[in-house]
């Protein structure tokens, strides 16, 4: 009980790329830079397992931005011609690709990521996608010009590398979907017919992160227009808990989030963010164990995977280090608090 696990990226290092930056630009080009990237997913994957982190990720090294590092591979994406947009409803503005034609994957995107990460570690792995909300969101359509019908079209693209990704070892895939707390409506008009779509016939765990974004300006500015409480996931969960999804990633250290509204995804796993991605300061286990306790009256232990608020990208290499062995450290103390 009380596995512990991340959103999904981590820092990358000063080698790789600019640190405390977020989509820096690589520093290295061609088989070097090739080279550092499977070097940073194994320092990636040992720090998480010092730490003492349950299910890990690759750390999201070998890619420069969440959305586009799967977009790269895509046919009908064009990133010769972009254009800067307004994006989470024009919460801040994206330089973003164009979509020009019709979307087809011409081939394996991530399976040389999960291939690698697979071989280097024995725990069990989690590999993250965006969704396919939030890839919509993400960038400029001249082709499809719906953003349900081009939704349901990355979904597609989604579940055929998703499958190839389960069949080389991965144990839970994640799709990422922070667009989720901005249109509700279109949750429920589209968004879980199109991450159903993206999991069809998996046979690995799957899950669905839905945060308030990283610890950046933008999203820390618009947090601030919420009010007293964040009630945005009283939308979403009850859809997701008729979902056929089997997880659901949630933000809730030193959120606004009502954390009664956990109960409303009786069924599901939880992963719950005890861990604040949005300071520097490194939380002490009690503290992220205090953040579980307050959790466990709405989510059963053996259901409650203590996580990070979302992605730690943009913050410095040593403060992450801090931040996954508290959350290691506070899920122990519960855990021996629950087991006697």
């Amino acid at each position: 009980m009380l596995r512990t696990t991340i959103a999904g990226s981590l820092p990358k290092p000063s080698w790789l790329a600019k640190p405390e930056t977020l989509w820096a630009p690589w520093s290295l080009a061609g088989a070097a830079l090739e080279e550092a990237k499977r070097d940073a997913v194994l320092l990636a994957l040992r720090e998480q397992e010092d730490a003492g982190i349950d299910i890990v990720t690759d750390g999201e090294q070998s890619r420069q931005h969440f959305v586009h590092g799967f977009l790269e591979r895509i046919a009908g994406v064009d990133f010769s011609r972009r254009v800067t947009i307004g994006i989470r409803a024009d919460r801040y503005k994206a330089e973003v690709p164009t979509v020009t034609g019709a979307i087809k994957r011409t081939g394996p995107i991530h399976a040389d990521e999960v291939r690698f990460a697979r071989a280097h570690t024995t725990k069990p792995l989690k590999f993250t996608i965006p969704g396919p909300m939030t890839i919509v969101d993400t960038l400029a359509d001249e082709h499809y010009r719906d953003r349900r019908r081009l939704a349901l079209e990355f979904a597609r693209v989604i579940n055929e590398e998703a499958h190839e990704l389960a069949a080389l070892g991965v144990d839970v895939l994640q799709l990422d979907e922070p667009a989720f707390n901005v249109y509700m409506d279109d949750v429920a008009a589209w968004g879980i017919e199109a991450l159903h779509r993206a999991i069809e016939g998996l046979r690995c765990r799957t899950a669905v992160h839905i945060c308030y974004g990283y610890g950046i300006k933008a999203n820390v500015d618009w947090k601030a227009t919420l009010g007293g409480e964040w009630r945005q996931y009283e939308r979403t969960f009850p859809l997701l808990a008729k979902s056929r999804l089997d997880q659901v990633s949630l933000e809730c250290a030193n959120s606004r989030v009502p954390l009664e509204l956990l109960s409303l995804l009786r069924g599901k796993d939880v992963l719950v963010g005890v861990v604040d991605v949005a300071t520097d300061v490194v939380e002490t286990p009690e503290q992220v164990a205090a953040v579980i306790r307050k959790a466990l009256p709405f989510v059963r232990p053996e259901r409650l995977y203590p996580c990070t608020n979302c992605g730690m990208v943009p913050l410095a290499r040593e403060v992450a280090r801090g931040k996954l062995r508290a959350l290691a450290a506070g899920a122990a103390i519960v855990r021996r608090e629950l087991t006697g």
